[in-house]
């Protein structure tokens, strides 16, 4: 009973502390989130080997959970001190809360649409077939297409063969005529 108590406290505080960066910007650091994971972790571990832990395992439990809960007070404590007075009398204020949650609820409202709208484009697909492609589509056509057999097209006769030369003086001669052509 008392793992499983414990258990669900750890996954309690798991949770606010994976949640502290959107509800509580002040007070949280960059790593808390997986702080919070690993606390959730413990206590989904203690829920669901609650029968296991009797004797000097469920001691052993009992003193790291009290160790963890007051090192989490000091890291709070510090955290809370650190703050400025004005961002101590805004977190206290019960519009700042209000506002924060309701950014919560809208950010978890847009996920589970996104889950929503991903879960239902997965399972088109499944009823598709596995979203397999169909084989026939646009190819590639080259662009030197005369030299593939095809028929040219008016993109076609404005490009230049390509000339292969060995000196500078065949570039100048390649000008002057392209310039002649031109002119």
């Amino acid at each position: 009973m008392v793992a499983s108590l414990s258990g669900t406290l750890a996954l309690l505080v798991g949770l606010a502390v994976m949640l502290l960066p959107l509800l509580a910007m002040e007070l949280s650091r960059p790593r808390d989130s997986v702080w919070g994971a690993v606390v959730l972790l413990l206590g989904l571990t203690l829920v669901t080997s609650a029968d296991r832990l009797t004797g000097s395992p469920m001691l052993a439990v009992l003193c790291g959970g009290l160790l963890i809960g007051r090192l989490s007070l000091e890291v709070l404590q510090l955290r809370w001190r650190v703050l400025t007075p004005e961002e101590q009398q805004r977190l206290l204020s019960v519009e700042r809360w209000q506002t924060s949650l309701k950014e919560l609820a809208a950010t978890i409202a847009r996920g589970v649409a996104a889950v929503a709208a991903t879960s239902t484009t997965l399972a088109a697909a499944l009823r598709r077939g596995g979203g397999a492609k169909p084989t026939t589509g646009k190819r590639w056509v080259r662009a030197d297409s005369e030299a593939a057999g095809s028929p040219a097209t008016e993109a076609d006769t404005s490009i230049l063969p390509t000339a292969v030369v060995s000196s500078f003086a065949e570039i100048d001669q390649l000008l002057q005529s392209a310039s002649g052509q031109a002119g």
